[in-house]
């Protein structure tokens, strides 16, 4: 793994390198052949799924929740008669609409012990079966059997890479400890410097784009811009050679007060979203997979603090041109009794990992031999998956 920090220096001394400003969550490409395009968004916290995308037709949901509750009367968005979209969304329904936005309910890892978050996030973005020492991602796993070139390397814009691309697969670290991006003379001197040589104006052009796409705004800026920015960042790099993405997105962690903290990070959720959307463009959005899923779910009950605390069973969120979307998928549980597992939480019925596993199958033409044996051990997977109809 290749570890750099980018200053103005930096980027003279190669246009392949990035000065981008501190961003809010990192983010992480892979460069492949292809058309096709996957993006995957950790929500950190454990968002709970039955907010966003809450089962207002189950009887018992209501009487769980008499204040965070909501029906089509007093805001929800109908989905399907049974399900609804918590209105800090609202900006998803024109995906809803062009099929191109799905969700899984009832989904979670395997990690079933102290509901703890490190472990939890762990688990995800390890996709094994349980917490272990050797810490490697699904998706650094992953880009040992994807077809690529050797020269072409998965990168991270951060101080760090995250678990999900952390292994033996070569990752770069694009990361600035300074707010110095190059000045308009040098961008163009080496611009003309590079024009006469093809590798080198492409990357310089890719570097310009990124440099541009991943500046934030100024502090009191409108809540949810850097996360926008993170967004375009990674549509403007999907645009070139790089056709997976990873970032993150905070703040799901909501004991107290859910009713005004859950709809911060459902905004930033949604602005990345359809910013990725409108900075791919049409031709490359209909070719593009996006992933959002969190470590574990939130108690069906409502706390005492008017919150939720951590529990098992929840929601993945799938979107892009490439799914078959406008439909809940999965097996809904119910919220009656005896449905609950340890009667608290919402029953898992599949298998997140499952889930990714269908959409590097079918992004990328990974084996299931693959899928199942190097990427995610244990985990149940064939040409069968639910989830490859999505």
């Amino acid at each position: 793994m290749t570890d750099f920090t980018l200053s103005r220096r930096g980027f003279l001394a190669s246009a392949c390198c990035l000065a981008a400003a501190p961003i809010l969550t990192p983010v992480t490409f892979a460069s492949m052949p292809g058309d096709k395009r996957f993006v995957t968004i950790v929500l950190r916290g454990a968002m709970d799924g039955l907010a966003l995308v809450q089962p207002y037709g189950d009887v018992g949901f209501a009487a769980f929740r008499p204040t965070l509750a909501l029906t089509p009367e007093t805001g929800l968005i109908d989905l399907d008669g049974h399900f609804g979209l918590h209105p800090s969304a609202a900006d998803l329904m024109p995906l809803w609409r062009s099929r191109e936005l799905a969700f899984v309910h009832a989904v979670s890892t395997p990690y079933r012990d102290q509901r703890s978050h490190f472990d939890g996030q762990d688990m995800l973005e390890s996709g094994g079966e349980h917490v272990s020492e050797e810490k490697t991602g699904w998706l650094n796993r992953a880009l040992a059997v994807i077809p690529r070139s050797d020269a072409r390397k998965a990168i991270d814009v951060n101080t760090s890479t995250e678990l999900i691309l952390t292994g033996p697969n070569n990752v770069d670290v694009w990361a600035s400890d300074s707010n110095l991006g190059p000045a308009r003379d040098e961008t163009q001197f080496l611009q003309r410097l590079y024009a006469g040589d093809p590798a080198f104006a492409k990357a310089m052009e890719e570097a310009t784009r990124a440099n541009s796409a991943s500046m934030v705004a100024e502090p009191g800026g409108p809540r949810g811009q850097k996360v926008a920015d993170v967004a375009a960042l990674a549509g403007n790099m999907l645009k070139g050679d790089y056709r997976i993405a990873s970032f993150s997105i905070t703040g799901w962690d909501t004991h107290v007060g859910q009713i005004g903290q859950f709809k911060r990070p459902v905004q930033d959720l949604t602005e990345a979203i359809t910013t990725l959307k409108s900075t791919l463009g049409p031709d490359i959005w209909s070719k593009t997979v996006v992933l959002a899923m969190t470590e574990f779910g939130r108690t069906v009950r409502e706390n005492g603090s008017g919150g939720t605390d951590h529990g098992t069973g929840g929601c993945a969120v799938l979107a892009g041109g490439a799914i078959n979307g406008g439909r809940i998928l999965g097996r809904w549980p119910g919220l009656g009794d005896h449905q609950l597992l340890d009667e608290r939480d919402l029953a898992p019925t599949a298998d997140v990992r499952e889930i990714a596993a269908a959409m590097l199958y079918r992004q990328f033409d990974v084996t299931v031999d693959d899928l199942t044996a190097k990427i995610f051990p244990g985990v149940t997977f064939d040409k069968g998956s639910q989830f490859l109809r999505a």
